[in-house]
């Protein structure tokens, strides 16, 4: 225990060190210099943030935890990240950087009007504080908690391992916050990722190792004939990521996700030229082809060694499998680099958080605000969300079909209504503002109606309301891509009958940074996507063979 504790904190520590050291030097006084790192970063680094911000325990629990209780059907949203990671870099972000955009409902606000930006911002806010922080928090507990044994180590209880967990990651979160701003948590997120290829790959190798006595080949040859049920990538209906939701509402999440979340194209809008820019986002893109393999397939893996002694929760499976392959001596190491990855989804959070509050909420009433102002009380902000989702994350309940899943669910609530308008307000430059707040309003109460538990009632307006019982049954992805349509047939005809006064231009490029395109983007984008078909027809046909 002695060596994996102090692998860890040496791990840790160097990263941090190394952080702080390389970025010491750097403007972090201005609000640009501390939301967007001056604009200055590069494809690699924005690759690995991007990578790292992403990739936490939610995902390397919530995904595992999937493949233990399921298949490789989750792997959609990992593989289905490197399509839609394309058009962000060829649509999306040109139109960002021409712009100059800090947030997202700068945007909201140039294409419809003020309100509509600040009722996008309030939802990105409520999302962030409500579910995002919480669960990252809540995710990285159980992880963390799992790996080190704390419960056992300690003598506490389950609940009393997890706020012993929650509040280490928050208080570090809060040092970021208040020394480095967003350029230290990407170079942070570099070093770390590094580890986290290494130390991502170590846990299915070494797992299959175990199950091989030692050899990696044998070990795959003998899960993939005892389960060949599990490594199939097509997944039915009542699995939790339908292959059909790839076409649907999937494709609409991973839009927003990687295009429109202000957590994660907040790294793309700080990047030095759209030619660094674009090849950051390519270059995760081709990481995200890998996923599977750390984020799937141990999960598998657990099923097989732990099959004699089923585990009581499938989100445990990811931690367990840590604990029972890994040597002593790498234990601490991986759990290191497993931290980073929390720190680096809870501070990406916390400073876009802190972002979208400064500059879309608190600048406009305080116009007279310095830079150092906005700063200063950036970070004020960023500590008091860190206390405040240090306090809600240990009431996170666990969910039936799995954390991944329920997270997916809930941001329903807010990703692809704020898509819709994002995506149909750069193609169609007539829907009025009114169209807008009318189709937040209503996307947000009927996917509720659907999705909320009959135990708050709404289980009796949707089935007292005739066309809202036909959604009953169906996946929430592909609930959420029905909505989608009709939203923007409504904003069309609204458009048609209603045109807007406001003449968005996004013709005009304001020269902020230098928008030439990455000349290989094309050819590798074509790589990438032979590679997403090659990986699915491997491991449809061993589901089909099953």
């Amino acid at each position: 225990m002695l060596l994996t504790v102090s692998s860890f904190v040496g791990f840790t520590a160097l990263v941090l060190g190394l952080s702080y050291y390389l970025t010491r030097k750097n403007d972090t006084s201005s609000s640009e210099g501390y939301f967007l790192a001056g604009r200055g970063l590069t494809g690699w680094v924005i690759a690995a943030s991007l990578l790292l911000t992403n990739l936490s325990t939610e995902q390397m629990v919530g995904l595992n935890g999937q493949g233990y209780m399921f298949n490789m059907s989750g792997m959609g949203y990992e593989v289905g990240a490197s399509l839609a990671l394309i058009i962000v870099a060829f649509f999306f972000l040109p139109r960002y950087l021409k712009k100059g955009y800090a947030t997202i409902p700068d945007f909201i606000g140039e294409r419809y009007d003020a309100v509509t930006k600040q009722f996008v911002n309030f939802l990105f806010l409520a999302g962030y504080v409500l579910i995002l922080l919480p669960t990252v928090l809540y995710s990285g507990a159980i992880g963390m908690g799992g790996i080190f044994n704390i419960m056992d180590t300690f003598q506490i209880s389950a609940m009393q391992s997890i706020v012993v967990v929650v509040v280490a990651i928050g208080v570090l979160g809060c040092l970021y916050t208040i020394f480095g701003g967003l350029r230290i948590m990407a170079v942070a997120d570099t070093l770390n990722g590094i580890g986290l290829i290494f130390g991502g790959l170590m846990v299915p190798i070494f797992a299959l190792m175990y199950v091989g006595d030692g050899n990696m080949l044998t070990g795959i040859s003998t899960v993939v004939q005892a389960h060949p049920e599990k490594f199939n990538a097509i997944g039915g209906a009542g699995d939790p990521v339908p292959f059909a939701t790839m076409f649907t509402g999937m494709f609409l999440v991973n839009l927003f996700y990687w295009g429109c979340n202000q957590t994660i194209i907040q790294r793309a809008l700080a990047a030095k030229n759209l030619k660094e820019g674009q090849k950051g986002l390519l270059l995760a893109a081709t990481f995200k082809l890998i996923g599977p393999l750390y984020l799937i397939i141990p999960g598998i893996v657990a099923f097989h060694i732990f099959q004699d002694k089923p585990l009581a929760v499938g989100d445990m499976a990811y931690p367990m499998l840590v604990n029972t392959v890994l040597p002593t001596y790498l234990i601490g190491f991986f759990a290191a680099v497993l931290f980073g990855a929390i720190l680096s989804s809870f501070n990406a959070a916390l400073n876009s958080t802190s972002t979208l509050f400064m500059l879309n909420v608190y600048k406009p009433f305080r116009s007279q605000a310095t830079d150092e102002e906005l700063v200063r009380k950036g970070k004020w902000v960023g500590i008091g969300l860190a206390v405040f989702s240090m306090c809600v994350a240990p009431l996170i309940a666990k969910a039936p079909s799995g954390l991944f899943n329920y997270l997916q669910m809930v941001n329903g609530f807010y990703n692809v209504p704020i898509f819709t308008l994002i995506i149909f307000g750069m193609l169609n430059k007539k829907a009025p503002a009114w169209a807008a707040k009318a189709t937040l309003g209503f996307f947000i109460v009927v996917y509720g109606i659907t999705q909320l538990p009959s135990s708050l009632g709404f289980m009796a307006w949707k089935d007292s309301i005739g066309w809202l019982s036909a959604f009953s049954g169906w996946h929430f992805l592909h609930i959420m891509a029905v909505l989608f349509v009709i939203s923007v047939v409504f904003m069309y005809v609204t458009g048609i009958f209603w045109p807007s006064a406001n003449k968005y231009d996004d013709s005009k490029d304001l020269q902020v940074v230098d928008i030439t395109p990455w000349k290989l983007g094309i050819t590798m984008s074509i790589g990438i996507v032979v590679c997403v078909f090659l990986v699915y027809v491997l491991f449809s046909s061993l589901g089909i063979a099953a």
